[in-house]
């Protein structure tokens, strides 16, 4: 679960990316606070340097250990309640997902996208087949804050911060517990 530390330059990144950041660190808590220990390692990835040429992902992907890395999730567009999750992977693995939607939708999140790339920081990871997620957004307020310096602290709503790191965690907790990994 990962989502990127550095900021433009003119506001604080509070929703570009340190939400990515906060709700990443969520996940690890929550599975914590419950008592519940995966099958698989959930790793938090806090990225550098991706608005400026994404040298953390970029490195990471070619860390032997990326080649055992069972998926990713990236979180990067704000936190606002989720609507869904977006997936880059092979077709033959969404009938894995079928549980996991169920479970999420009563959340209104659904597995609800497939696409090529869901993520800046994971794209390195997926290009190496490695299947990843992104949580998706209503994101009609986002852009008007993207990149400005009215990207601060106070434009982030507790309950939906919360709401998405309790989605990611479910996520996250459940592919840890596939029985076999995805396809590739």
């Amino acid at each position: 679960v990962s989502g990127h530390l550095d900021s433009w330059d003119l506001g604080t990144g509070a929703l570009d990316d340190a939400c990515g950041v906060a709700v990443s660190m969520q996940v690890p808590y929550l599975l914590k606070q419950l008592k519940i220990r995966p099958k698989r390692t959930v790793r938090v990835i806090a990225w550098m340097n991706e608005e400026n040429g994404s040298v953390g992902g970029r490195t990471y992907a070619k860390e032997e250990d990326a080649a055992k890395q069972f998926a990713a999730i990236e979180s990067d567009l704000g936190a606002t309640h989720p609507i869904g999750f977006q997936f880059a992977g092979k077709i033959e693995a969404l009938p894995f997902f079928a549980p996991l939607t169920r479970i999420l939708s009563e959340q209104g999140a659904r597995l609800s996208q497939r696409q090529d790339e869901v993520g800046q920081d994971i794209s390195f990871l997926t290009d190496k087949g490695v299947p990843s997620f992104a949580p998706m957004f209503d994101t009609r307020t986002y852009f008007n804050y993207h990149h400005t310096a009215a990207d601060t602290f106070d434009k982030i709503t507790p309950k939906e911060l919360a709401e998405v790191g309790s989605v990611m965690a479910v996520l996250a907790y459940g592919l840890a517990n596939l029985e076999q990994p995805l396809p590739r």
